[in-house]
């Protein structure tokens, strides 16, 4: 099953993008993503507070 979403109300916190979006089902999903390079951290939340959140408090064990 393919994995295509279209991302709303897609904000950035440092290096972390959250984004928006409904899932298969119709329910409405978050999702953070960290975008530096080699970094691999994206979590999916039911509530948009709980994925700023974690990327508030995400740290990239890259340097």
């Amino acid at each position: 099953m393919s994995a295509n979403r279209r991302f709303r109300s897609v904000t950035r916190i440092g290096p972390v993008q959250v984004g928006t979006y409904y899932d298969g089902r119709g329910r409405e999903k978050h999702t953070a993503a960290c975008t530096a390079p080699r970094c691999g951290f994206s979590a999916d939340y039911d509530s948009r507070a709980a994925a700023e959140l974690a990327a508030r408090t995400h740290r990239c064990p890259v340097r």
